[in-house]
């Protein structure tokens, strides 16, 4: 027994001693992209140009992005989604890549074989016969294995997620809650909810000690008290609250930027005060599509939009960055999943339509914040 205990003692000594170091210290102001499509848009073919002067060079991707000043990559990773993007092994080939070019890596776990957000939080088909009891173990294991497995590469994640957008939980119908706060059944499903973050959180730092673990809801704008306020009251654990901001949606919301930008900046005010916890705006997106004066038009205006959101984050002490969600996306690219669903390209990556980074991510990117 002393003899396991040494050899894996030596092991973790081991992969500390090889962690790829990152250009930015832990806990400085993130300047972060998800790019958890980028492997399957290369596979498909599609290039990235850095400008220069009046020409365009090929690069690579995370060389352009880092270039221009991001020093922060969030990959989510699905249990078995059909197609194999953003599986384990497509999120730690990623992972690699992105560490050994000096970002420092946020996981974002769905606990789904697909996009988990507040209208899907579907269970995993193979843990779909699972009772409560061994969804948390199923939890537990899974957080475990792709912590550690990032580990074995020698990486060392800065934050975690435990689910993505989850306001009406995770793991539905098991972990399914509302705000209905008096409802009985509502307690119960939030003490369920509460465990499996629970559980989560404490593989994480059996993973990672020092990780920073995050609970993730959408809608910066929306001032979900009650969220964080059930979520502790049922025994739920977190080190920093995650909002997702899209500004530009006034269909959802019936507001302007201007609105959305001013209402996020005081909730997030709020959300540090009541509950002294750190924010991390996990995924802000821009309107990006059209071309030539349609385009410039757009771009414009996500400049603006940006450049307002990014100062208003900026001067709040206890803000720790923002996440550009998929900002590599251009040119009408869409992924494999979408097209059975019959879903169109995303239009809120910040690319432009040549393949370089538009003025709306560079004015994220060059933020001078630390």
């Amino acid at each position: 027994m002393k003899k396991q205990i040494l050899l894996i003692t030596l092991l973790c000594m081991l992969l500390t001693a090889c962690y790829h170091r990152t250009d930015s210290p832990r806990g400085s102001w993130a300047k972060g992209c998800d790019l958890s499509w980028l492997s399957e848009m290369e596979h498909d073919g599609v290039l990235f140009y850095e400008q220069s002067a009046d020409s365009l060079h090929p690069s690579d991707c995370i060389d352009l992005l880092r270039a221009n000043g991001m020093n922060a990559v969030r990959l989510r990773v699905w249990v078995n989604h059909s197609t194999g993007w953003s599986n384990k092994e497509d999120m730690l080939y990623l992972a690699e890549r992105a560490a050994k070019k000096g970002q420092r890596i946020l996981l974002d776990i769905h606990y789904s074989d697909f996009f988990a957000d507040p209208h899907r939080q579907d269970i995993p088909a193979g843990w779909r016969a699972y009772d409560y009891d061994h969804l948390c173990e199923a939890v537990r294991e899974y957080t475990f294995d792709v912590l550690y497995a990032l580990k074995e590469k020698g990486i060392k994640p800065e934050w975690v997620q435990i689910g993505n957008e989850t306001p009406n939980g995770m793991l539905w119908p098991v972990g399914k809650v509302s705000d209905q706060m008096d409802d009985a059944d509502n307690q119960q499903a939030w003490d369920r909810y509460a465990g499996f973050t629970r559980i989560g959180y404490e593989a994480a730092k059996e993973a990672f000690p020092d990780i920073t673990v995050i609970v993730h809801v959408d809608n910066a704008y929306e001032y979900r008290d009650w969220f964080w306020q059930a979520m502790k009251a049922h025994g739920g654990k977190w080190d920093m609250i995650g909002l997702s901001h899209y500004p530009m949606m006034a269909a959802w919301s019936g507001k302007t930027w201007q609105e959305m930008n001013d209402l996020a900046e005081h909730n997030v005010q709020q959300l540090i005060r009541e509950f002294h916890s750190p924010v991390m705006i996990c995924e802000v997106g821009m309107m990006n599509y059209g071309e030539g004066a349609v385009y410039d038009s757009v771009a414009a205006v996500s400049e603006q939009v940006m450049a307002d959101f990014v100062h208003r984050m900026e001067r709040i002490d206890s803000c720790a960055g923002i996440f550009y969600w998929e900002p590599e996306v251009y040119g009408g690219w869409r992924p494999q999943e979408y097209i059975p669903l019959g879903w169109g390209g995303y239009d809120m990556g910040s690319f432009t339509p040549d393949g370089s980074p538009s003025p709306a991510l560079n004015v994220l990117l060059s933020s001078q914040h630390e």
